[in-house]
């Protein structure tokens, strides 16, 4: 206490200062009065400081009313506090005290018979151990205040009121709408267990940064799930919430030819290289290809294989340097990181994700987040205010409001999410889900103009949920909270800034329309990166027919959905030769996860759709798993420790067969 500011050190000067001031204690104060200084500062654990505190805490009256067997546990705690907690670990808190009852025995300070009724007497705890409000918030300020100790701010001293942002009404509905649908998740007899067991709730006013609600876990007392974690400030990978961040840098109108909301990206099965030369295939949530989409879609329906052409577009550097300017800190060295960080392959904390959400809803001007409004002494003086630092135009503000209006458009979140989700609310509202691999987290963060939710799910000591997304796990969570803090309150839009347009474009291409395009959509622009050019994919063929004029990488979507190509209407005849595998990948190494049941750990195994094909059989180390006679040709296969071989064998409507590449894949425990 008295050499906080050597805490750390373990030097000569230190031991001599030590020695000196236990000189004076013993000039000054008798073995029993030190003892009683000791005892009425030193930590018992729960957050309880000094003897006095802990009987109040763990037993719920005075110290002067402790009987024989709870000042024998008591006594105990000092040694290692977090172990021997009797609220967190009982059987050892139990062993503990009687180690103290059998040093009592043994130096005279009781009896044998003393010692065994101690022994044998039930111990009665607090109900309400804790009476704290807020707890994850509270030491969240906690560790603020002791930063500005140490930095001399503050002295540790003086009585300090400390004023903070915590709205204490919306604090309590939403610690109760989270415990509530966490508790939802619990399987009934004979259901199946989804494993989900926590969640963290933050709510942020976007204009201000000031953070009104933090919910740290499902119950900051319970052990089980490691509640006394604060899961809004733990790092976690953050799946397809990351989005909007790397659509922000590609719609950017001061890069070479940015992005726009019609910029058509091509959604169909690609592979790409990692830089560690690994294959890298994602695949959208749903298993389907969609063809050619706009950013609008892409976005607002979490397509996968269209953000991480976009991330590739843009480039890794520039998404991590932009996330580090919204307050994404997590995120540092860029060559740590590959294609993967698009669906979320990199960590961030809730509260870092959700202030970089709350630049877009503040028009692109970046605030941070704030908790501590003010401290005062006792009197009433005020001793330490934070730095007020203006607000950053981090993003364009055309840009914030195109990504805001993207993400509440519920047309074009139905391509993943379908209509009238669970993200639907009342009211306008912006709002993104993110779903990790193995299905690991799961977050919803969304917002109004004034007024951002931010929702994480999952489990803190990192066991996969079984199949739940941010869909199914966060967003009921959001969408209550949303609709209860705005309840009564009236419906307000992001205000559009100057200088957008909005000018009708072809909708596959995202171009200027022909008469012959069949499809067209309004869509809006920042001005000066509206299309100059016309669509030509929609064509005419030699007899007159409206056909598409697509890239070959376009070509098995377009047959698969039956639209007629250019080629093949000027004459040219479908052939199939060898059929080609999309997953799994070959040299590919997949691990069974014990968290799961093993029915729940499965692969893709598909092929491209070929034209003239009759059927297609897949086949596992020989043995035919199943057989298609139309598209898409895709199947799944439960995991299987060994190495294992795959292929595909089709005919055609010729009668011929045909076969596919052999891939090898590798499954370990």
């Amino acid at each position: 206490m008295l050499l906080s500011d050597e805490v750390t050190q373990r030097t000569i000067r230190r031991k001599l200062r030590e020695t000196v001031l236990a000189w004076q204690l013993t000039r000054a104060y008798s073995k029993d009065e030190i003892l009683a200084l000791y005892l009425n500062q030193i930590y018992y654990g729960g957050m309880a400081y000094g003897i006095e505190a802990a009987s109040q805490t763990y037993f719920g009256k005075p110290a002067s009313d402790l009987l024989l067997p709870e000042c024998a546990l008591l006594a105990g705690l000092p040694q290692t506090p977090g172990i021997y907690n009797p609220f967190t670990n009982p059987e050892l808190a139990i062993e503990r005290q009687r180690v103290v009852l059998g040093l009592m025995e043994k130096n005279g300070f009781i009896t044998s018979a003393q010692k065994l009724d101690a022994e044998n007497a039930p111990l009665s705890y607090n109900a309400v151990p804790y009476p704290i409000e807020a707890p994850h918030f509270i030491w969240m300020i906690k560790d603020q205040l002791d930063e500005l100790f140490a930095r001399n701010q503050l002295n540790m001293t003086q009585s300090l009121e400390v004023r903070t942002t915590l709205d204490l009404d919306m604090q309590h509905l939403a610690e109760e709408i989270v415990k509530r649908r966490i508790a939802l998740f619990k399987p009934l007899e004979g259901q199946i267990n989804r494993n989900v067991n926590n969640a963290a709730l933050i709510v942020i006013h976007p204009q201000t940064g000031e953070l009104l609600t933090l919910v740290g876990s499902a119950d900051y007392f319970d052990p089980s799930i490691y509640g006394a974690l604060n899961m809004a400030l733990a790092p976690r990978q953050s799946g397809s919430a990351f989005k909007p961040i790397i659509y922000a840098a590609a719609l950017d109108p001061t890069r070479a030819n940015p992005f726009t909301a019609a910029t058509s990206i091509l959604d169909v099965s690609t592979t790409f290289t990692t830089q560690n030369d690994q294959p890298y295939k994602p695949v959208n949530y749903d298993g389907r290809e969609h063809g050619f989409v706009s950013v609008r879609e892409s976005l607002a329906s979490s397509l996968n294989v269209p953000a991480v052409l976009t991330l590739q577009n843009v480039g890794i550097e520039n998404v991590i340097l932009l996330a580090n300017r919204l307050g994404v800190h997590s995120l540092d060295e860029p060559h740590q990181y590959d294609l993967s960080l698009a669906l979320g392959g990199g960590e961030m904390s809730l509260l870092e994700l959700s202030r970089a959400y709350a630049t877009f809803a503040n028009n692109g001007n970046y605030t941070g987040t704030t908790s501590i409004l003010d401290i005062r002494d006792a009197d009433g003086e005020i001793l330490y205010t934070p730095a007020s630092t203006p607000a950053q135009q981090i993003i364009d503000p055309r840009v914030a409001w195109l990504i805001s209006d993207i993400l509440s458009d519920e047309r074009a979140r139905s391509t993943g999410f379908g209509s009238n989700s669970v993200l639907k609310i009342d009211r306008i509202a912006a709002v993104k889900t993110g779903t990790t691999t193995n299905f690991h987290d799961n977050w919803t963060i969304g917002y109004t103009p004034d007024l951002l939710v931010g929702v994480w799910v999952g489990n803190s000591n990192y066991q996969a949920m079984h199949n739940v997304t941010g869909l199914t796990g966060a967003a009921p969570i959001w969408a209550e909270t949303m609709r209860s803090i705005l309840q009564g309150r009236p419906d307000k839009k992001f205000i559009q800034p100057d200088d957008l347009i909005q000018i009708e474009v072809c909708d596959l291409s995202g171009l200027l329309p022909t008469e012959i395009c069949p499809h067209t959509r309004k869509e809006w622009f920042i001005n000066g990166t509206q299309p100059v050019e016309f669509d030509s994919f929609y064509q005419r063929s030699a007899t007159g027919e409206i056909v598409l004029n697509l890239p070959v990488e376009a070509q098995d979507w377009a047959r698969e959905q039956g639209l007629l190509l250019l080629d093949f209407a000027n004459g040219a005849t479908p052939t199939t030769s060898g059929l080609t595998l999309t997953s799994p990948t070959d040299n590919t190494t997949y691990r069974i996860t014990p968290d799961l049941s093993l029915s729940a750990q499965q692969l893709t195994f598909s092929m491209l759709t070929e034209p003239g094909l009759a059927q297609v059989t897949f086949f596992v180390d020989g043995v035919a798993l199943t057989t298609l006679s139309a598209p898409p040709y895709q199947t799944w296969w439960t995991l299987s420790l060994g190495e294992h071989h795959f292929w595909v064998e089709g005919l055609t409507i010729n009668g011929e067969t045909v076969k596919s590449n052999v891939v090898t894949i590798y499954v370990v425990e």
